[in-house]
């Protein structure tokens, strides 16, 4: 006779902690709290109280953990209701990008140069942001060439100085400022309680950014201003 199952097995409880959302938010939570250098998958695997086999089951190595991460930040970003002006809404979204950004460079320097193309920041914000500019009246050319302009200087802008610490980036250049030559760079030397302050300046990036969005604004070009 043949016995009777009466269950299917159970899915390991291994993939039921690793789910993307829990390996996502842990790994964020570990580069945030403890720095970039100390993410590993046996760190993560540890934290999360599963294998590293099981681990990998979900990401199979650094870059895919990395793209895991950024997708589920990316889900922070806002959806724009619909009506809201071209210029409103393009400073809306790189704002919010540059917030998330600036809030986790541990992150940021991990990735380095790899492209942002997790399917959440596509969809909240690389397509809402050509498709309003094809909309608005610009060629495709002009959309991405606008995107392209205010992604980097986004991603620019939040890579290089940890904003959670500006003390640091201001003693940082404070130091290096002292070892040069007054006689070779006096206008460095002369100047740092201008420079110092700037190093860490949010403003910066908000302004550069406004004019971006209003130099590009089809708006002004369609009404001669």
């Amino acid at each position: 006779m043949y016995r009777t199952l009466t269950h299917m097995p159970r899915q390991s409880a291994s993939l039921d902690l690793a789910t993307p959302e829990h390996i996502a938010q842990t790994a964020l939570m570990i580069v945030d709290q403890q720095g970039p250098d100390t993410l590993s998958f046996r760190t993560l695997a540890a934290k999360l109280g599963i294998s590293v086999a099981s681990l990998q089951r979900r990401c199979t190595d650094l870059a895919g953990l990395l793209d895991l991460v950024t997708d589920h930040l990316a889900t922070e970003l806002p959806q724009i209701p619909p009506g809201t002006s071209w210029a409103s809404a393009t400073e809306t979204r790189f704002t919010a990008l540059y917030q998330l950004l600036t809030a986790h460079p541990g992150l940021v320097a991990l990735r380095g140069g790899r492209p942002w193309l997790g399917r959440q920041l596509l969809q909240r914000l690389v397509e809402p942001q050509l498709a309003d500019s094809l909309a608005a009246g610009m060629t495709p050319e002009e959309s991405i060439t606008c995107y392209r302009r205010m992604y980097l200087l986004t991603l620019g802008s939040a890579s290089f100085v940890d904003h959670r610490d500006p003390k640091a980036a201001q003693t940082a250049t404070r130091t290096a400022l002292a070892a040069l030559d007054p006689e070779d760079f006096p206008v460095l030397t002369r100047h740092q309680a201008a420079i110092l302050p700037a190093m860490a300046d949010h403003e910066i990036y908000y302004g550069a950014l406004r004019q971006l969005v209003h130099a590009a604004d089809p708006s002004r070009h369609t009404t001669g201003k």
